[in-house]
């Protein structure tokens, strides 16, 4: 009996057919997306609270890892903030593997399998987004060489999440699919208009008159959704630019468009539940009152509407695009982006955005809002050389708001804020803040534990103190621990590691 073929070896007799041009390419980006999944999971091994990892310690110039088995694993010491480090084989009892899900299945914990396949899919799909790309496409060095549009910032991303191992996992996604609706591959996006009674439908917000049809709403859907989950075509439809969020797309004009998308991407489904839809109105109007609390330096990019036919299947919300945040002449892209610029390369712009997105991030959670601040929510206003002006957030679904520290700054609390996002817990306040955007945003774009700890110490020198700050600079940093959510299937909520203070020095 033959072994059932990888995915790397579907995705390859997939890609004859439809692309057969890309063969080579993707054969050739094959190793170094092994590596990059392999360099995630390996950091998640180190850092992780995994139950089944008993001990870490440093060992010749390595990391040694013991397992709960007796079974030993080695590999290089990580530093859990770079994005160019490149892992190339971790050896278990001896035996060198540098296929991430390879090793996964050897590891043999519990829900192994299933995340396995996640990582083969996620190396396939990382090597197909790679062979995706023009040949001699670099970093843009000149400022002259920027995008016009912002959704074109936005298709640079080609890796995915810059830690999370499933950075590139579109289970359920052909490759004719992933080639016609992955950002990376820059294709223009038909959405379908689907018109649904008015009385059967859920609005938020204000839903354009462009989009009813006399007594019915007309909710754009995703190509992949029509086809998979609702199982119907549309008549109508409109181009969008698919954006790094993949079912999120920008519209004609100063608008994007959240649509459903019932599959897993990365660690979620992307459906949009009818709870987000119903907030949605609220929370915008909330963020709204924000901004002169950051003295200028903070946009929250409003929700237009949002509908859902009752359902987490067909529902999409509409925002307004952060552009309209931009002066003529300047420039605004997602954090996530930055790294593809040689703006990060600078010790200085990098203390300089550092401070900016500190000063905001720190001045909110004073007040009792946690952004979940990560690099595709978070966006910088640039000026036309380059200089960090303003910061512009997007998608309030996931921030978190402290009662107890808004009321002691007079900041009234709307009656319809959803419940899960209220906490006065300091711990989860500070967790979602600080994994979001210094263990994630800022850290991404230094790109390394040494450039990190160098723009976060020039950076605080310049804020006021204040207990949040002290944790920031004293406390191991949060960040959620993205392997062992997914390895622990059928629990709910978010897990957290300790990473090591980028401030301090020390491995563990």
């Amino acid at each position: 009996m033959h072994p059932p073929p990888t995915a790397e070896a579907e995705l390859a007799a997939e890609l004859a057919v439809v692309r057969p041009a890309l063969g080579p390419r993707f054969t050739a980006a094959l190793p170094g997306a092994r590596a990059a999944v392999l360099t995630r999971l390996w950091r998640a091994l180190v850092h992780e609270p995994l139950p089944w990892i008993t001990r870490r310690e440093e060992s010749g110039g390595e990391c040694l890892l013991r397992l709960a088995d007796g079974r030993r694993l080695h590999g290089p010491l990580p530093d859990p903030y770079a994005t160019a480090a490149r892992v190339t084989q971790v050896r278990l009892d001896g035996v060198a593997h540098g296929d991430p899900a390879r090793l996964m299945t050897e590891l043999g914990v519990p829900h192994a399998s299933g995340f396995a396949a996640e990582l083969a899919h996620s190396v396939a799909s990382m090597a197909l987004s790679r062979a995706g790309q023009e040949p001699g496409t670099s970093l843009l060095r000149d400022p002259d060489e920027w995008p016009v549009h912002d959704w074109e910032w936005e298709q640079r991303v080609v890796d995915g999440h810059p830690y999370h191992p499933n950075c590139r996992s579109r289970p359920g996604f052909t490759v004719a699919e992933q080639l016609a609706y992955g950002p990376e591959h820059r294709v223009p996006v038909r959405l379908g208009l689907l018109p649904v009674p008015a009385d059967e439908c859920l609005v938020s917000g204000e839903w354009p008159g462009e989009l009813r049809d006399g007594d019915r709403l007309v909710i754009p859907v995703h190509p992949w959704q029509a086809s998979h989950v609702l199982k119907r075509t549309c008549e109508r439809g409109i181009d969008a630019r698919p954006l790094m969020s993949l079912r999120t797309l920008a519209l004609p004009g100063d608008r994007h468009v959240k649509t459903a998308l019932s599959t897993r991407l990365t660690s979620s489904v992307r459906d949009i539940s009818v709870g987000s839809v119903t907030s949605s109105a609220v929370l915008s109007e909330f963020a709204q009152t924000l901004t002169p609390y950051t003295g200028g330096l903070l946009h929250m990019t409003r929700t237009l509407g949002a509908a859902t036919a009752h359902s987490p299947d067909l529902a999409a919300v509409l925002r307004e695009s952060p552009r309209v945040y931009a002066a003529p002449g300047e420039h605004v892209v997602p954090v996530a982006a930055l790294a593809g610029t040689a703006l990060p390369s600078s010790p200085r712009w990098l203390a300089d955005f550092t401070r900016l997105a500190l000063t905001v991030g720190l001045r909110l959670l004073e007040l009792g809002v946690a952004l979940e601040a990560h690099g595709q929510n978070l966006l910088v206003v640039l000026s036309a050389s380059g200089a960090p002006l303003r910061l512009v957030y997007r998608d309030l679904a996931d921030i978190r708001v402290g009662p107890a520290r808004l009321a002691r700054h007079g900041v009234p609390l709307p009656d319809r804020l959803p419940e899960r996002i209220r906490t006065d817990d300091v711990t989860a306040l500070r967790r979602k803040l600080f994994g979001s955007l210094v263990a994630g945003a800022l850290a991404a774009t230094a790109g390394s534990r040494a450039a990190l700890g160098a723009a976060l110490e020039t950076a605080v020198r310049d804020l006021p103190r204040s207990p949040d700050l002290v944790a920031l600079c004293e406390e191991p940093l949060p960040a959620k621990a993205l392997t062992l959510m997914r390895l622990s299937e059928g629990t709910a909520g978010d897990r957290w590691a300790a990473l090591p203070n980028p401030l301090s020095t020390g491995i563990f």
